[in-house]
Parts: structure tokens; C-alpha cells; sequence
């Protein structure tokens, strides 16, 4: 068993300080990010479907909160925070059957990742103002 000095003479497991931010490393911490927002974007939707059961006056009040400048730019966010949390995990889904882990398809994929996620943003706020 080791004592108490060598124990502490250990180096501590590296972390953030340690690292240089890459964008690989970058890209899995927002998708954790966005898959914790994914959980309260989770409750806006099923507080709508609660307020559409619940009768037309209550529903009036969640869709005007939802319509209002906020509310669009909330389920903005949680469309692109969806979108971006799916792509993400086809390139995980990818390098779980070892495809793909090569340091420069990596880092393009997740170069996609970002365009992608941002252009199909964008055309769902595109659809979202011509249908309003």
C-alpha cells in the first residue's frame, strides 16, 4: 500500500488547465450542453401540449408567451441546441464503429457540425417566419 507522501506526490489528472482548447474538445463540451438544454427545452414543449389539453384560454396564454420576440428566440435556441445535438451524435455514432477518428476528419466533422447545425437553424426560422 503507498503511503501518504508518494500519494501526494502524484501528478493530478489533467484537465482544462492542462489542455490547449481545440475545437474537437470544444465541440463535445456543447454537446453535452445542448443535450442538458434539450432536457428544459423538453418541459417548454410538454408545458404546450399540457396548456393545449387544458382548454383554449389557457393555451392562448403558452402560445402568446411562445410568440412573443422571447419566446421565438427561446424555441430558436432550442432548435438549434436539437439540430446540433442530432448531428453531433452521427459523428459519435460514427466513431463508436471507428470510423472517422483520424485527427483531420475530426476536426472537419465538426467543422460540419457547426455550419450545419447553424444553415438548418436557419432554415427552420425561415419556415417559422413565412408560416407565422
Amino acid at each position: 500500500m503507498a503511503d501518504a507522501r508518494t500519494a501526494a506526490s502524484r501528478p493530478l489528472s489533467p484537465h482544462l488547465q492542462v489542455f490547449r482548447p481545440i475545437l474537437t474538445m470544444m465541440m463535445s463540451i456543447v454537446h453535452r450542453i445542448t443535450g442538458g438544454a434539450l432536457y428544459v427545452g423538453t418541459l417548454f414543449v410538454v408545458w404546450w401540449l399540457v396548456a393545449a389539453a387544458s382548454g383554449p384560454e389557457y393555451f392562448a396564454f403558452v402560445n402568446g408567451i411562445y410568440s412573443s420576440w422571447f419566446g421565438r428566440l427561446v424555441l430558436l435556441g432550442f432548435a438549434w441546441a436539437l439540430v446540433h445535438h442530432a448531428i453531433g451524435g452521427i459523428r459519435h455514432f460514427l466513431w463508436d464503429f471507428g470510423y472517422c477518428l483520424d485527427k483531420a476528419t475530426a476536426t472537419r466533422m465538426a467543422q460540419i457540425n457547426i455550419v450545419a447545425s447553424l444553415a438548418i437553424t436557419a432554415v427552420i426560422a425561415v419556415i417559422g417566419i413565412l408560416v407565422a
